[in-house]
């Protein structure tokens, strides 16, 4: 019933695709193997990059619902397939900020590295034509793209998310650098969407500062491969399809 087939397709964006099921309320998440960069300048096909993602994701999916955070996930149905609800997207992306990297060094013209006192909430437009400009809140709401009451909840939501991830990731030996989620709408309610992955994070191994995320691809370091599947086995305590 929930099988994915290409005249279900529905959406194919950079690292997923939706695929449209006979309930109209209910969509099939598919995680693929492409990764991209710098807006989809950089293009690569990494091995089982989907699988472990998908199984990522539903891992902290799961986290976040015994945490008491709703989202649009529902199960894992296929080692690349979750079973979500439909919602609306709401265009405005969360960062949430622990250590200062990427973007913002960037921005602010600062060396990496530096841990902020408190976690740094940064809202950006979802567009890729116009390459995620960041945007504040008042412009959020001023622009139509989100409800006060809307941006308030997915300020709690992503702050409790960090709080979750970060005490996650510490018991590992790993720094929750950054990381972004999306938000939809369904029944009157803010909820998480998209994925928790470390597509969408920035994680460093706190005993070297070796980076353990997608930034491996994005500045050629290493094998992103062979660096998810280091993640997997952290996680799960076995190897991929052990």
């Amino acid at each position: 019933m929930f099988a994915p087939t290409p005249d279900k397709l529905r959406y194919e964006g950079k690292a997923k695709q939706i695929y449209a099921t006979d309930d109209p309320a209910l969509i099939v998440m598919h995680y693929k193997d492409d990764a991209t960069a710098f807006n989809g300048v950089k293009k690569a096909q990494i091995a089982d990059k989907g699988v472990i993602n998908c199984r990522l994701s539903t891992y902290f999916m799961e986290m976040m619902a015994k945490a008491g955070i709703p989202s649009a996930f529902i199960e894992q149905i296929g080692p690349r397939d979750q079973l979500c609800h439909v919602v609306e997207i709401i265009p405005v992306e969360v960062v949430v900020r622990n250590v200062v990297a990427g973007s913002l060094a960037k921005r602010l013209g600062v060396p990496e590295g530096g841990r902020l006192a408190r976690p740094l909430v940064e809202h950006f437009y979802k567009s890729d034509a116009l390459n995620d400009p960041q945007i504040n809140e008042d412009g959020a709401i001023l622009m139509g793209y989100a409800a006060g009451w809307e941006l308030a909840a997915m300020r709690e939501y992503s702050l409790r998310v960090n709080d979750a991830l970060r005490t996650f990731w510490d018991g590992l030996g790993v720094d929750l650098v950054d990381f972004k989620l999306e938000f939809g709408r369904q029944n009157g309610r803010v909820v998480l969407a998209d994925e928790i992955s470390p597509d969408g994070s920035r994680l460093w191994e706190r005993a070297t500062g070796r980076k353990l995320d997608k930034d491996v691809f994005r500045r050629d370091l290493g094998d992103l491969s062979e660096t998810y599947r280091e993640l997997y086995q952290r996680v799960f305590g076995e190897s991929l399809g052990g």
